[in-house]
């Protein structure tokens, strides 16, 4: 069931929040060996708080509701297949994982494929009976092919992996445990531009060769930035830098040999779909570098393209721009997802001020921008300060955002690491420290010396002591991303906002075509009363019983008017601080 969301009558001129910054230009060279990295608690990068930072976070009141009370709702068995005639993604909770930090399964102190593999278990065991696993159904590995810098974003060899981390087998390894425990892999592909390494380069700068062109020359001194100079009086174009040459994608021979590197990965290799880097930069027009008409031309001819080798196949773009901007991808001739990097400074900014109307003011706004659950929702990635360092450490915080982001429409991707508040703050270096899972020694990372010092909090904050703490934020990230799976209506219900009378409760309600849920969050440290909920119109009819998938409380029911409305409804009388509550409506 999808409805037509009419609550555009909301002030979208959020000023503060709308101008995305321009992604860090990689480095290519590795990080020198250094000291323990003390983790901080600077102040968030948007500071807007209305409560006393120094007042002491109290602690959820409300108790877990027991398990096995609720049914699950058409939910993801297997790997996921599409609900309600959504794809595959939009079943899916994608994690992405940086290799180099992950696990280390042979002790040389670089995250590989087999510790990924040794580590599957801990991200979905493939068993729908047990709740132990995160619950997660895709990765995003970031780069994986060869490649001279520690990050991997400027590639050596589009045909191979990465010898630091493994082998093809052992990549192919990883491949089927994951497709057994119903996990699907998509990989970075780094398509813009390669590294001056790579043997097609080398091969350009001799102005003879027939890979000359594959790059972008020009003879004589430029006028405008980005060129970088080489024999011969020549200056090749690279935006990301002297080590990043962009390819030129005018020359049908580098279109040709990319479809080519698609077909490989895809059909030789057997991943599900690729990360697209620096998507918006493919192919230049005079001085406008960026989503040009021909970049969405060669959209539109590598959909096609990879569509006929495996229809199921997907691609997510970073376009990191403004939503409008990023929807012109997506509108089913071009990419099938792209990071809403609009919603996902707002999840963040939200849960740090207590303010929900800044994340529901931009989801109100996308999910008319973009086609039905058609876009990735995140909180921060590898580029990006990690969340828990912009909420200052603050756990209840932490959840919120979760929250947030696990019941929100649109496909999720969760960054290493984030489930259990690993902190982090650029240099991208200290945002990519090594997955912190026990309290040994090199956060149980490695049993060598490790590429980077894990953070100085690991012996606190890991894996094996969270997973033992039901009230950590590991605990609630796999209790969110269970729900997910077991419930169609958090995963592609229709969106809409519901209104509420107090500036600290988060309300909205999803609805699939066999579930409706209501979700109301609040996200201050102060408990709600005195509110009330409203909503004008809905494909709901007559009245409904509530029934908590999350928290718990005696709820009053709800009857709805002839529109699938409601005014003055209070659920409860009170919510408590940080009260998040999940609820089925059944009839």
């Amino acid at each position: 069931m999808r409805f037509t969301h009419r609550l555009l009558l909301l002030t979208l001129t959020l000023i503060l929040l709308t101008a995305c910054a321009a992604p860090a230009t990689e480095t290519a060279a590795p990080p020198p060996t250094e000291a323990p990295v003390t983790v901080t608690q600077p102040a968030p990068t948007l500071t807007a708080t209305r409560e006393p930072t120094a007042t002491a976070t109290p602690r959820l009141i409300l108790t877990p509701y027991p398990t096995g009370a609720v049914e699950p709702v058409q939910p993801v068995v297997g790997l996921p297949q599409g609900t309600d005639d959504y794809p595959w993604w939009n079943d899916t909770v994608f994690y992405e994982i940086f290799v180099r930090s992950f696990a280390d399964s042979d002790g040389d102190g670089i995250g590989d494929f087999n510790g990924i593999t040794s580590k599957l278990d801990y991200l979905n065991d493939g068993d729908p009976a047990t709740s132990t696993d995160l619950g997660v159904t895709g990765l995003w590995l970031m780069p994986i092919m060869p490649s001279p810098s520690y990050h991997g974003y400027d590639v050596s060899d589009y045909y191979a992996v990465n010898p630091q981390y493994g082998t093809m087998d052992d990549f192919k390894r990883l491949l089927a445990e994951a497709h057994k425990r119903g996990i699907h892999v998509t990989i970075d592909w780094v398509l813009n531009h390669t590294s001056s390494q790579n043997d097609w380069f080398v091969q350009a700068q001799d102005v003879n060769s027939p890979y000359h062109d594959w790059y972008v020359w020009q003879t004589g001194r430029p006028t405008t930035s980005g060129w970088i100079p080489a024999p011969g009086n020549q200056y090749y174009y690279a935006f990301f830098g002297a080590p990043m040459p962009d390819l030129n994608y005018t020359n049908p021979a580098v279109v040709a040999e990319m479809k080519n590197v698609a077909r490989f990965w895809l059909e030789d290799v057997g991943i599900d779909g690729f990360r697209l880097d620096a998507a918006k930069y493919i192919v230049e027009d005079g001085g406008t570098i960026e989503n040009t008409p021909q970049t969405h031309d060669w959209y539109r001819d590598l959909r096609s393209y990879y569509k006929s080798i495996n229809p199921q196949a997907m691609t997510v773009g970073e376009i990191w721009d403004d939503s409008d901007t990023v929807a012109t991808y997506l509108q089913g001739d071009e990419l099938d997802l792209a990071f809403d990097f609009d919603l996902g400074k707002n999840f963040v900014f939200s849960a740090g001020t207590g303010t929900p109307k800044y994340a529901l003011d931009i989801l109100a706004r996308d999910v008319d921008v973009f086609r039905p659950g058609q876009y990735a929702v995140f909180l921060t990635n590898h580029d990006q300060d990690r969340a828990m360092t912009v909420l200052n450490d603050n756990v209840e915080q932490a959840k919120s955002a979760a929250a947030m982001l696990l019941t929100s429409p649109g496909v999720p991707f969760l960054y290493y690491g984030e489930e259990i508040g690993m902190l982090g703050k650029k240099p991208d270096e200290n945002i990519r420290l090594p997955m912190q899972w026990s309290a040994d020694a090199n956060a149980g990372f490695s049993t060598g010396k490790p590429w980077r010092t894990p953070g100085s909090d690991y012996t606190l904050k890991n894996v094996v002591a969270q997973s033992a703490d039901p009230s950590s934020l590991f605990s609630y990230y796999r209790t969110l991303i269970h729900l997910r799976n077991a419930h169609a209506a958090l995963r592609v219900g229709d969106f809409q906002r519901v209104m509420a009378d107090n500036r600290s409760l988060y309300a909205v309600l999803r609805v699939s075509q066999e579930e409706t849920v209501l979700i109301l969050f609040n996200l201050s440290s102060a408990p709600v009363t005195n509110y009330t909920l409203r909503l004008s119109d809905s494909p709901l009819s007559g009245s409904y019983t509530l029934t908590p998938l999350l928290g718990a409380g005696d709820f009053a029911p709800l009857q709805v008017d002839a529109q699938g409305g409601f005014n003055g409804y209070t659920p409860l009388p009170e919510i408590p601080p940080y009260g998040r509550l999940i609820i089925q409506l059944r009839q």
